[in-house]
């Protein structure tokens, strides 16, 4: 059975720092390509970032760009979201996802508030 598990959430400052960490299990996780995702109360659910398969390549939502950063480790079946310069905005449920399949983790609660 597959499973995603998030954690590292938080609340944060504005201009803060959170790390998000992805606990993945029960499928061949190094031939997938992965995703983050995130949904802000009132607001569809959207995608952040993903890396390919073996992490050699990376795409950013333009809201992020330049502030987060998707890595993963295929020997931890781990994938992380280093998220800096927190704003506000950035408060949302994020999730963590395999791109080509529908499998969702339970999501970690992210706030950015003074």
């Amino acid at each position: 059975q597959v499973q995603l598990v998030e954690s590292g959430g938080g609340k944060v400052q504005p201009g803060g720092s959170l790390r998000l960490s992805c606990a993945a299990s029960g499928f061949t996780f190094h031939t997938y390509a992965m995703n983050w995702y995130r949904q802000a109360p009132g607001k569809e659910r959207e995608s952040v970032a993903r890396i390919t398969a073996a992490g050699g390549s990376t795409d950013y939502a333009d809201s992020v760009k330049g502030r987060f950063t998707i890595s993963r480790d295929n020997v931890k079946n781990m994938v992380y979201l280093q998220m800096n310069n927190l704003k506000p905005e950035d408060t949302a449920v994020y999730y963590c996802k395999v791109w080509a399949l529908n499998y969702w983790g339970q999501g970690t609660q992210v706030t950015v508030s003074s």
